[in-house]
């Protein structure tokens, strides 16, 4: 019997040499795969509350932050500039609203959200929300959230708090219907050169949060995959204790052989591509964006403990372009990606 993409994916979880290297993450325009794999996860999609959107096109969330696009995010949305939401941390409890969860279907939005899942042939990926770190920036900036963490740190725990009853009473009922097999905690907590805070601001401030909300994965069996960019590795031991195995997207960064090294297959990391580098540069020539690819595999496919991610940023302008560009990373991880473990032996 042949095995399928979800089947192999779990053999990397598991702490296994894969039958070939699995792509986990996002693939822009799927459709110049020639040779059409199945995806070999997808992520739910829950719709809780109706979407809205700004006069811009932006949209809205659920607490007022408006959101716009860029060119150098490639079309995707970041807080507006200079029109945020929370001026003094101290006043939160007047400006950060939940909405009400009573009268919400939760098997029947859970059934919605994979419908568009073939269980058989991928896994199913649960992720949670921003993050606190993150939604402390969203609210006030990152000047103001910076300072508001320095200087009323019990302000803003209490905020997290708040945040956190929300968002696992969310996660403890959808869980039980969409029954996912991995569960992702997102904190974008660091710059490419370091964190935006210290690691013992992070273990006293955010931790907590992080493995509580964990905690609803690892209960339920999931294995939990940690999203989080930049330079961030200083922290992964304390990721590891609340039961992180994977980690997304692993920048170049961080001391990646050396993190393979330590953690060998227990922390997959998906990943690993340089995603600022000339390679994901528009106008990047075929060799070279090949050769990257064939880098990237080499450097951290040997034995098991990863995935393959590697994707386009930037504008996008000349879509034939980005097109021909995303055909070549996807074509080369066809041939060499997976065929890899093949010609290893």
């Amino acid at each position: 019997m042949t095995m399928t993409e979800r089947e192999n994916l779990l053999r990397v979880a598991n702490g296994q040499e894969p039958a070939w290297l699995p792509r986990k993450g996002i693939v822009p325009y799927a459709d110049v795969d020639p040779e059409e794999h199945k995806p070999c996860c997808l992520g739910a999609m829950p719709m809780l509350f109706p979407p809205k959107t700004n006069a811009k096109g932006g949209r809205i969330d659920i607490f007022g932050v408006e959101y716009e696009a860029t060119d150098s995010t490639d079309g995707l949305q970041l807080p507006m500039p200079n029109h945020f939401i929370l001026d003094d941390v101290t006043k939160w409890r007047d400006v950060i609203k939940v909405p009400s969860l009573e009268g919400i279907d939760w098997r029947a939005v859970a059934e919605k959200s994979v419908a568009h899942i073939d269980r058989k042939e991928s896994c199913v990926s649960m992720g949670t929300h921003v993050g606190y770190f993150q939604h402390l920036m969203n609210f006030m900036g990152f000047t103001e959230g910076l300072i508001a963490l320095q200087e009323e740190p019990e302000e803003v725990m209490e905020l997290y708090a708040y945040l956190a009853e929300f968002y696992e009473t969310i996660s403890k009922k959808l869980i039980e219907y969409i029954k996912p097999d991995f569960y992702g905690i997102t904190d974008d907590t660091a710059t490419a050169r370091s964190p935006f805070i210290s690691n013992e601001m992070y273990r006293k401030m955010i931790k907590p949060f992080h493995a509580s909300l964990a905690k609803i994965g690892v209960d339920h069996g999931c294995f939990i995959e940690m999203h989080n960019c930049g330079r961030c590795e200083d922290v992964i031991d304390d990721w590891r204790e609340f039961g992180v195995s994977f980690w997304n997207p692993a920048q170049v960064m961080n001391d990646l052989p050396g993190i393979k090294k330590k953690y060998g297959n227990s922390l997959v990391l998906n990943g690993c591509w340089d995603s600022s580098g000339p390679a994901g540069w528009p106008g990047a020539k075929e060799e070279l964006v090949r050769q990257a690819v064939r880098d990237c595999i080499d450097a951290y496919a040997p034995g098991g403990g990863f995935c393959f991610w590697a994707s386009l940023y930037g504008s996008k302008d000349n879509e034939k372009q980005a097109r021909q560009h995303a055909f070549w990373i996807t074509d080369e991880y066809n041939k060499y990606g997976r065929t890899f473990y093949q010609k290893q032996g």
